[in-house]
């Protein structure tokens, strides 16, 4: 097993039963919801959830955990997804899998975020890890321009077929290759206050949790204490 398996799985052990869970979408949430799918079939554990995707939705219903949408639920009690890069300040890239609306609309109404991670993601600076830019289909080509423009190595997000990559909600990605982010806050700022962009994929300061696998071992990197299981 490595360690994107070891800890998404690990990660499924952290729900309590009767909780509200927000599923997030990626290769590491993937062993996440399956092994959740595994508590839920084996323990009988009792949980609803809300996820960041249709895969999400389709790979949980599946296992018989069942989901609602997000506006049925009251909030959600705490999510765990990945993430493509963090900081020591828990300021993360996500958006890799194309999923960051959804992720991010599913982490503001959580009471608590964890990320699951291999240790690889953790970073000094954000911006090698491409930065996503959900964005319209309408002015897409302008707002591509204007990003060439500032100097932010846009390209257009594709499938494996060469077309251009459609979000859950229809939409387009422009990814910023931008090597060093010096100021991610200003350039959130700037990023969705531009017409057409839809959000982007910088999530900053929505959680002090990680959890990380390295050489075989998981470990918190954690501003609060867990509450213990059992």
């Amino acid at each position: 097993m490595d360690n994107k398996e070891l800890v998404g799985r690990q990660a499924a052990y952290l729900v309590e039963d009767h909780t509200v869970v927000g599923l997030g979408t990626g290769s590491t949430a993937w062993y996440f919801i399956d092994e959740l799918g595994k508590r839920v079939q084996e323990e009988g554990l009792t949980l609803k959830a809300v996820s960041s995707s249709i895969k999400s939705i389709d790979q949980a219903k599946a296992l018989g955990i069942e989901v609602l949408p997000i506006d049925q639920v009251d909030a959600v009690d705490f999510t765990i997804d990945g993430v493509d890069e963090f900081t020591d300040d828990f300021d993360g890239i996500k958006g890799g899998g194309g999923a960051l609306l959804e992720e991010k609309i599913v982490a503001t109404y959580s009471k608590r975020i964890i990320w699951v991670a291999e240790e690889r993601k953790h970073v000094d600076h954000l911006g090698a890890f491409p930065l996503a830019v959900e964005v319209i289909k309408n002015g897409h080509q302008h707002l591509f321009k204007h990003f060439e423009d500032k100097g932010y190595q846009p390209t257009m997000r594709k499938t494996e077929n060469g077309d251009l990559f459609h979000t859950d909600n229809d939409n387009y990605i422009i990814d910023l290759h931008l090597e060093e982010i010096k100021d991610p806050k200003a350039l959130a700022d700037e990023l969705i206050h531009l017409v057409g962009v839809v959000e982007h994929g910088l999530f900053l300061g929505m959680t002090e949790d990680v959890l990380l696998a390295q050489d075989g071992e998981v470990y918190f990197v954690s501003g609060r204490e867990f509450p213990k299981q059992g």
